[in-house]
């Protein structure tokens, strides 16, 4: 017996997956076009403090999965 997929019909989710990716991409149009207009010192300042935000985040998630699993 052939189990191949090719005429099972996808889930029909619509546009959504579409109006998604055009929201992605504008929304990093914008960000990227503030950055462009932004001073090197503050595009800086604002990267270090994302990367110190991200960075804690980690820690604590991988903090919290430690002892969630040793119980």
């Amino acid at each position: 017996m052939n189990n191949c997929n090719y005429k099972r019909s996808p889930k029909s989710w619509g546009l959504f997956p579409v109006l998604f990716i055009v929201a992605a991409l504008l929304l990093l149009g914008v960000v990227l076009g503030t950055v462009a207009h932004a001073p090197l010192g503050f595009s800086l300042a604002a990267a270090a403090v994302i990367a110190v935000w991200l960075g804690v985040f980690a820690l604590r998630e991988r903090n919290r999965r430690r002892h969630t699993q040793a119980h």
